[in-house]
């Protein structure tokens, strides 16, 4: 069923048995008690302790091999992050203590149709400064890569592996700028050629950000030609669709039509509705994702088990401000007259960065902020301490910060994550972002809250099924034919966790608290988290939907 060649990965890694766990092998299957045996980075055994020859051996490892002792525990692949936002922490921070410390192996980037390949020097210099607040600084020595093969290259080596996206926003911006309007059939070509050599050269798919400049100015025409490319490689289409909020059922039916008419799988990406204007309408986004189903699309979709969102301060800025550069929206900022405009615009109105709904200033509070002072507080508050409007609190922040602040929003609703949850085409995603003082918990949380909350205390899907949509379902989305179960001749992404301690620990003060129960890690054969430690080993590597089978 796997191909049996060995993890590329360095120097061989020393045989391992894991003895005495629970396997559930991310089918879906019924649990079961067996060990299992690793050389070479791939699984070459999963047998009933009673079948062995040797099993009375114990935890007692034999010459030259390492032995885990799984008792208590369950045993199953290791976690894909479908929504990962760790494109430059890969290379800052490669040991990816919030990803194996919640038992994830495998992180998938490149999201939101804004990254960093390809790239140009000319272009990075403006793609950083709008999503600096995703992404924190530039790694020491700064982009020193164009291509997405190059790319790969520098992001592999870290903890985890990495699987890529090609982002739709980033070749719109090396082809147009931040223009507002439809491209020229020849501008269109430019972005197809470049979209296909972004998956020829290892990209799984292509995400879009339609809310965010550039990408908001797309045309059906385009992303309709878009995908068709996407489909002809083999890979998936992941929106962030043009609205979470008024227009969000239109929205998530646009991208599921285009499934329709292009043949391209479609990847539903932090799949919620917020907002008090669509509570309790979870199920007509579950109803559009079964007719999809219905009508032959390959649909699945990815949340996170928060109702609290995340992104960058700026985002809501209205379209006309965020095409321009950051040295222009800064002193764009400055000016009465545009504060004054943004009033209506913003908290009258809402801008497609705000979903078309009003912003509500008491639930935006700032996540991270180079003024250690800031995290922690609603624009209204900060408004209130200053003495002045919301609308100049708010630029005042953009101002100072250039652009680098990050913010949560308190906008989520718990019933129709629950709904969502449930359905059985729904994978996890972190949507992790790891910049400045006061990040998202889910970045530290995810897995652990759907395996401890969600699965164990509220019973709201099964053990078996929930490992599922955090293994095999995902790896069946990006197309990795050897992870995401626990199989001979796997690739060996395993971990060990204990069902009834299992808990996610961050919160929105300590958003940076490590889970507890997760207790070993491997991957691709190598333990990068020993006994709930981080044992220092980088043994991931760039994966594609496109490796032999």
């Amino acid at each position: 069923m796997f191909s049996r060649n060995p993890a590329r990965n360095g120097d061989p890694v020393t045989p391992t048995r894991i003895r005495g766990g629970l396997v559930i092998d991310g089918t879906g299957a019924p649990a079961r008690r067996a060990d299992v045996d690793i050389h070479g980075g791939r699984i070459t055994a999963i047998e009933a302790p009673a079948d062995r020859g040797d099993a009375n051996r114990g935890a007692t490892a034999g010459a030259g091999e390492r032995v885990i002792d799984a008792t208590g525990l369950v045993v199953c692949p290791g976690f894909v992050d479908m929504h990962a936002h760790a494109d430059l922490a890969l290379i800052r921070e490669p040991d990816r203590l919030s990803a194996v410390s919640q038992g994830v192996t495998t992180e998938v980037i490149g999201q939101d149709g804004l990254s960093y390949a390809p790239i140009t020097p000319a272009a990075a210099t403006d793609l950083h400064g709008r999503i600096r607040g995703w992404n924190g600084d530039l790694p020491d020595g700064g982009i020193t890569w164009t291509s997405v093969p190059e790319f790969l290259e520098r992001v592999s080596g870290a903890a985890v592996n990495v699987a890529y996206l090609a982002p739709h926003g980033t070749l719109r911006l090396l082809v147009m700028g931040t223009e507002q309007r439809p491209a020229t059939p020849t501008e269109l070509d430019r972005m197809a050629g470049l979209l296909a050599d972004a998956l020829a050269g290892g990209a799984v798919g292509m995400s879009t950000g339609l809310t965010y400049v550039p990408a908001l100015f797309a045309d059906d025409g385009e992303l309709t030609r878009l995908c068709e490319v996407v489909a002809a490689h083999g890979g998936y289409y992941a929106p962030h669709h043009r609205s979470y909020g008024a227009g969000a059922i239109e929205a998530y039916a646009e991208c599921l039509d285009l499934g329709r008419r292009t043949g391209v799988a479609v990847h539903l990406t932090h799949a919620h509705l917020s907002y008090a204007l669509n509570r309790g309408r979870a199920p007509e986004l579950l109803a559009l994702v079964d007719a999809a189903l219905a009508d032959g699309v390959d649909v699945t979709l990815d949340s996170y088990p928060y109702i609290v969102g995340s992104s960058y301060l700026h985002s809501a800025l209205p379209s006309f401000l965020q095409q321009r550069s950051v040295d222009e929206i800064v002193e764009l900022l400055a000016r009465p007259d545009v504060r004054d405009d943004l009033v209506e615009r913003l908290e009258r109105r809402g801008t497609t960065g705000s979903h078309g709904v009003p912003v509500d200033w008491s639930r935006v509070v700032i996540g991270s902020a180079t003024d250690a002072s800031l995290p922690g507080l609603s624009i209204a508050e900060l408004a209130q301490r200053r003495g002045v409007r919301a609308i100049d609190a708010y630029c005042d922040v953009l101002i100072s910060e250039r652009l680098g602040a990050m913010c949560l929003v308190h906008e989520g609703d718990e019933v129709n994550l629950r709904t969502i949850l449930s359905h059985p085409r729904q994978c996890a995603g972190s949507d992790g972002l790891l910049a400045g003082q006061r990040p998202h918990p889910r970045a530290f949380g995810t897995f652990a809250r759907y395996l401890g909350e969600y699965s164990r205390d509220l019973g709201l899907v099964p053990l078996e099924l929930m490992i599922h949509k955090m293994t095999a379902l995902p790896a069946g989305r990006i197309g990795l034919a050897d992870r995401g179960v626990l199989a001979v001749g796997a690739a060996a992404d395993v971990v060990c966790f204990d069902p009834a301690t299992v808990a996610d620990r961050a919160t929105f003060d300590q958003p940076r608290r490590t889970a507890v129960g997760i207790q070993h890690v491997l991957v691709n054969g190598e333990p990068v988290l020993t006994d709930t430690q981080p044992t220092g080993a980088r043994p991931g590597r760039a994966v594609t939907n496109r490796e032999a089978a």
